[in-house]
């Protein structure tokens, strides 16, 4: 697989997380609700040369089929309920094209890019919930992301119930409707009776939410596989999401550190130093500091032993 950094220089890598950061952005900001620009910006960490429209084209493609299996499903059978147009839709996306949850390799980082998740039509919850608002966006029926601890989910909005009652569903299970019963039983297989179950946590996500989401998967999988070029990467599209997000910045640090990268980490963790300074440290804080400390005395020797 081509990776950017077989091949660039470390200008030249900077430069490419500017204009992902730059390109992001803008994807994030534009109006109305699509999620798939954002998402295929990101995939570009993985997947350097990607052109995302013929992944935008195939999402049209995806949603004309699938506003045509809820009209088909509508005349056969009168059914015009939200619930109608969900089963058409699961139908279409996985029995049809066979669109499946990644059980085996979770960890996987193609899971978390938008394009392989087309391509192979398998994913984690987030990325196949981006797969199925847009589908669903694209088919007429409105649906909205929910940042579900753990386990991304979606929800409908039944605009013919009073109230606009919405249906909570997991794409990562085949679209399956769950009762406020299972996001409970869902919340303990997941994060266990540490968190108690609120219905706020099912609240909407917004698109920045979503994005910045899907970047937090991908930080933690390239982190764990000790690919420090991509983790700075992603961290880079953190910050420029959440520029007051102290501990992306502490992070940036931390693995411009690991890369040897001297200016960029004395940049990025002095800066951390001091800003997190200026609030009050608990223990454990106290001690991160001393240890980045230690991190920011040795770079400073190394720059003057080049002196």
């Amino acid at each position: 697989m081509y990776n950017a950094y077989s091949a660039g220089t470390p200008s030249g890598a900077l430069s490419m997380r500017r204009n992902l950061a730059d390109e992001l952005l803008q994807a994030v900001n534009a109006p109305g609700t699509e999620l798939a620009g954002a998402a295929l910006v990101i995939a570009r960490i993985e997947f350097p040369r990607l052109d995302p429209e013929p992944y935008l084209l195939r999402l049209d493609a995806m949603g004309e089929a699938a506003r045509t299996a809820i009209a088909n499903h509508s005349e056969a059978t009168g059914d015009h309920t939200l619930v109608g147009a969900i089963k058409s839709i699961n139908r279409y996306l996985f029995d049809e094209l066979g669109f499946e949850g990644n059980r085996e390799k979770y960890d996987d980082p193609r899971n978390s890019c938008l394009n392989e998740v087309l391509d192979r039509r398998t994913g984690i919850p987030i990325t196949l919930s981006a797969v199925y608002l847009e589908v669903a966006r694209r088919a007429g029926v409105a649906m909205e992301g929910v940042n579900f601890p753990r386990h991304f989910l979606i929800r409908g909005t039944d605009k013919s119930s009073q109230g606009r009652r919405g249906l909570i569903l997991d794409p990562f299970h085949g679209g399956m409707i769950l009762s406020e019963q299972k996001c409970r039983v869902l919340l303990q297989q997941h994060v266990g009776p540490e968190v108690s179950f609120s219905r706020s946590l099912l609240a909407p996500a917004t698109r920045a939410e979503i994005v910045i989401r899907m970047l937090l998967n991908l930080k933690r999988l390239y982190v764990n596989m000790r690919s420090f070029p991509q983790a700075r990467d992603v961290i880079e599209l953190l910050v420029a999401m959440t520029p007051s997000a102290l501990s992306e910045l502490r992070d940036r640090g931390l693995l411009a550190y690991h890369l040897n990268d001297v200016t960029g980490a004395l940049r990025d963790l002095q800066t951390y130093l001091k800003l997190a300074s200026m609030s009050e440290l608990d223990k454990d804080e106290r001690q991160e500091h001393e240890q980045i400390w230690e991190h920011v005395k040795t770079l400073r020797r190394r720059v003057a032993a080049l002196n």
